[in-house]
Formats: C-alpha cells, sequence, structure tokens
C-alpha cells in the first residue's frame, strides 16, 4: 500500500500552479440544444439532475468572473490530499475556489480580483510541499 502522505507531499511540492490569461464563468441550462452550442466553446460540462452546468469564457470586468489556474503537476486520479490541501490554503485566506478534476491536471477556479493573490498562496503552498 502506497504512503498516501508522502504521494500527497509530492503532488503539492510538484503542482506548480500557473494563471491562465481571460475569465471563465460557470453557467447552468436545462436547454440542450443551448447547452449543445455552449460546450463547443466550453472548457468543461457537466450534467446534473437540475441542468447541465457549463464553465465557459466570460467577459474580465463580469461580475462572477473566475480566473483559471492549472495545477500541471500529473495528478492521480486516486491520489489523496492534493485537493484538500489547496481548497484548505484558500479558504484559509478567504478566497472562494471551485476545483474541477480532469484526466492529467487539476484546476482551480477562483475570483478574478484574487487570482494573483491565490497564485502567491499556491507558490508558498507548494513551497512547502503542503
Amino acid at each position: 500500500m502506497p504512503d498516501l502522505a508522502r504521494t500527497a507531499a509530492e503532488m503539492i511540492g510538484g503542482m506548480d500552479p500557473v494563471l491562465w490569461q481571460g475569465a471563465y464563468r460557470f453557467f447552468s441550462t436545462t436547454d440542450r440544444a443551448e447547452a449543445e452550442r455552449l460546450r463547443v466553446e466550453a472548457v468543461a460540462s457537466f450534467e446534473e439532475e437540475e441542468g447541465i452546468s457549463l464553465i465557459v469564457l466570460a467577459a474580465d470586468d463580469a461580475a462572477d468572473a473566475m480566473r483559471r489556474i492549472t495545477l500541471r503537476v500529473h495528478s492521480a486520479l486516486d491520489g489523496v490530499g492534493l485537493t484538500a490541501a489547496v481548497s484548505g490554503a484558500l479558504a484559509r485566506n478567504g478566497i472562494a475556489c471551485n476545483m474541477v478534476a480532469a484526466f492529467h491536471h487539476d484546476h482551480v477556479f477562483v475570483p478574478a480580483a484574487r487570482a494573483e493573490e491565490a497564485m502567491e498562496i499556491l507558490r508558498a503552498l507548494q513551497a512547502r510541499g503542503g
């Protein structure tokens, strides 16, 4: 059985966060035709009981604008601790985040106005290795 604490520390130490240009917003619709039209440009979508959620591009100055931070470590789908460490560090600093796990990387969406601050926090977390 792998040492999960060591695995988490390795993922955190190697997360290498990068802040993407542009802004995004979370959007939900029950209209399948609208969802299919938006999926072409969406960076992610998820079907929920209440509708189809999408993450789409937004105007940089939109009230609900989020910025995307990609953790460039190849996170394991069965890895333990990376999401908790990242969301916990941001929460301790009063920064809301939405985590999206994809096959190769985890992505963190934070309020656009606090994106640079979030990057500082994540770089410090990485330097500490957790």
